[in-house]
């Protein structure tokens, strides 16, 4: 056995031992959390050959921890797209471990459609960036909607690294766009509903007594023999031809409110006669070229057609000062498409006040009524140049 005395002083030796390796393991899990948040510049190493200086990029550890945080793919690529560095975000939209990611080709992760649209930003990407959407392809077999962001890297990077990229989940956003534009048309098909209620009362309660005034008046125009009732006759004439007019314009409204005709008479038809009532009501020359329509088309398409003519024709007679107007309607390669130009004074379409026209559909609700059928729409215009509206809708 050892002495009493000589069995204190070892535990005191390792007391003192395990109290300074716990020192030395505080200093060292201190260190590693200045580096990792990018505190530390430079650590001194002491060796056998003296200290050793290693210097740390505390800024590019930083920026690391920024990205791996967001809530987008962030990617750093070659020239030839492999994977050089991927964060946890784009692992979980590519349904990949991290390290499958990363040394991959990029164009794994996208559709055979996509592929030479991202070469194409690729190539162009050195000039001033690029954005593009496309379809990401995840290992699970889901597809998700994406935009992808370029930039060409500076020289003061990796030697390999050529372009840095953020890749951002558009699922929601299509989803919120859809919602947006089932409720656009909800409410349009409302303010259908309503001005066909509109011109129901229009016909029944206004259009008709007003005929039969007008016929009342004829009557008391026929009943007032000259040469003695020759101003009463003179009156009741006047009379008779302003509750015409009234009744005309009246019926004009209601025929505006609710295209019947569209059904009754064709697309085709409608064009021409809205043509020829808009230059006769307005004074403005309109050129029609309206070949004969020989593929059916939906209420639907009829409908959104005739709405956006009507307003391009109001807005160029209202707002346009214009004296000429061309309306083309046409159907070729599976496609209806409509054109309206005028000569009128032009205007800017990035103004917001341009978007809507008070009491109209606006540059908005054009193009919304065109989407919804699955269409394209199309603006030109400046300051003095006209205005130029096309519609492509597919049959």
């Amino acid at each position: 056995m050892k002495p009493a005395g000589k069995q204190n002083s070892a535990r005191a030796a390792a007391r003192r031992k395990i109290t300074g390796l716990q020192l030395r393991l505080a200093e060292a899990e201190e260190a590693l959390r200045a580096i990792r948040n990018g505190e530390v510049d430079a650590v001194v190493v002491a060796g056998a050959d003296g200290d050793q200086i290693f210097t740390l990029d505390g800024a590019g550890l930083a920026y690391r921890v920024l990205i791996e945080s967001i809530n987008e793919g962030a990617l750093t690529l070659t020239a030839g797209a492999t994977i050089l560095y991927a964060n946890q975000c784009f692992a979980k939209m590519a349904g990949c471990p991290l390290e499958q990611v990363m040394g991959s080709s990029f164009r794994r992760f996208l559709s055979a459609e996509a592929g030479p649209s991202f070469q194409q930003a690729l190539d162009h990407t050195a000039e001033s960036g690029a954005k593009i959407q496309v379809m990401l392809h995840a290992r699970d077999g889901k597809q998700m909607a994406a935009q992808i962001s370029l930039r060409a890297l500076g020289p003061g990077t990796s030697s390999k690294a050529a372009f840095g990229m953020v890749v951002t989940d558009l699922t929601e956003s299509r989803r919120s766009e859809e919602r947006l534009r089932a409720l656009t048309h909800r409410v349009v098909q409302a303010q259908e509903a309503e001005r066909s209620r509109v011109a129901s009362e229009l016909h029944d309660r206004i259009t008709q007594p007003l005929c039969a005034v007008v016929v009342q008046s004829q009557v008391l125009v026929a009943a007032l023999s000259p040469p003695h009732a020759s101003a009463l006759r003179k009156a009741a004439k006047a009379l008779r031809d302003q509750l015409g007019r009234t009744a005309d314009e009246v019926e004009r409204i209601s025929r505006d409110l609710r295209p019947s005709v569209l059904i009754d008479l064709g697309l085709e038809a409608v064009v021409i006669d809205t043509c020829a009532a808009f230059a006769k009501r307005t004074g403005i020359s309109v050129n029609v070229s309206c070949p004969s329509l020989e593929a059916p088309m939906s209420p639907d398409v009829d409908l959104t057609l005739y709405r956006i003519l009507q307003e391009a024709l109001e807005n160029a007679g209202t707002h346009a000062r214009a004296r000429h107007v061309k309306v083309r309607l046409t159907q070729q390669a599976g496609f209806a498409e409509l054109s309206i130009s005028d000569d009128g004074i032009g205007f800017d379409p990035d103004r917001p006040s341009a978007r809507v026209n008070a009491g109209g559909l606006g540059l908005l609700g054009m193009r919304e009524r065109a989407n919804y059928v699955g269409g394209a729409f199309t603006l030109r215009s400046g300051r003095r140049a006209g205005t130029s509206i096309n519609v492509k809708v597919p049959l």
